[in-house]
């Protein structure tokens, strides 16, 4: 950890209501910035900027701080936390949103303390590309700024969502948003048009089957690693993020290799947040857990010598 770059991440935190396969779970923890923060952190110290209500639970920051998320950027607001409904189908892929309440969300505006201007990797979570180009206003020459985006704002805000993405260096999204950001199909075409719109590298998450990394260096695919235990895969995505950047400011340079390498962390931090209800796997996760499922997705890709 004394080794580790710290980590910005700006987005949200959350009461999800969810509706599983294994149960109903109520009044769970999440929202964007609460699963990238807890990844992040098992590779590096973590400041966190986001809004809360009146509502949530002090021990739940307290359990950040013992993690080495510095929360100081997160304001608690006058009213409720935001709020999302989602059942899931059987096959946990499939979701649909039955509640959104932003509540307090709805007014948030990023303000960075002045000690998190100067912090070296930026995440910036799916929230409003206004927000993001805010927060891009804020900091001072980061080394690498990472972000998300979805749908909604693909389809709603095209123009502010065209300016963010001229100033990031990495773009994360799932195979859905990057081919409706393109208008293409094809995943390798989507890539370069995206690619063309500013970001220099693009991620594109493909769920249990991994992630694709569209670099200079050409294109990489880290492997989903096979669960026995599929539980709730809310926060997925975030994790994956948070372990993506976090591993990459334990890094002295973002190089193609450590990219790499840090797509297969990516994806074993993921993992674990889908195996059980909400930040419960990754509230807790430590580095050798990590370590461990790397080598084991490692062995994936394992066949030998080619005897050609």
């Amino acid at each position: 950890m004394s080794t580790s770059s710290p980590i910005l991440i700006v987005g949200s935190m959350a009461f999800d209501d969810l509706d599983l396969p294994s149960g109903k779970a109520r009044d769970v923890v999440g929202g964007s910035a609460t699963y990238a923060a807890m990844t992040a952190s098992v590779f590096a110290p973590v400041r966190v900027v986001a809004v809360v209500g009146d509502d949530f639970p002090e021990h739940v920051l307290i359990a950040m701080q013992t993690r080495g998320i510095d929360t100081r950027g997160i304001e608690r607001a006058s009213g409720k936390t935001f709020r999302w409904a989602g059942r899931y189908d059987q096959d946990l892929v499939h979701r649909t949103t039955l509640d959104t309440q932003l509540n307090v969300f709805a007014d948030f505006r990023p303000r960075l303390p002045e000690g998190y201007r100067d912090t070296p990797f930026v995440l910036l979570g799916n929230i409003h590309p206004g927000l993001q180009l805010d927060v891009l206003e804020q900091v001072r020459a980061p080394r690498l700024v990472v972000a998300d985006t979805m749908n909604f704002w693909i389809t709603g805000e095209p123009s502010l969502l065209a300016s963010m993405l001229k100033r990031i260096d990495v773009l994360i999204v799932n195979d859905e948003e990057a081919r409706q950001l393109s208008g293409i199909h094809n995943i390798r075409r989507a890539a370069r048009d995206i690619l063309a719109r500013g970001p220099k590298r693009l991620v594109i998450k493909r769920g249990e089957h991994g992630a694709l990394l569209f670099d200079e260096e050409g294109v990489f695919a880290a492997h989903g690693f096979p669960l026995e235990d599929e539980v709730d895969p809310t926060g997925a995505g975030d994790s994956f993020a948070g372990g993506f950047l976090g591993y990459l400011a334990t890094q002295p340079e973002v190089s193609p290799l450590a990219l790499r390498r840090a797509m297969v962390h990516a994806t074993a931090t993921a993992s674990f947040c889908v195996e059980a209800v909400g930040t419960a796997k990754v509230g807790a996760l430590v580095r050798d857990e990590v370590t461990t499922r790397v080598a084991e997705i490692q062995k994936l890709y394992e066949f030998g010598a080619s005897t050609m």
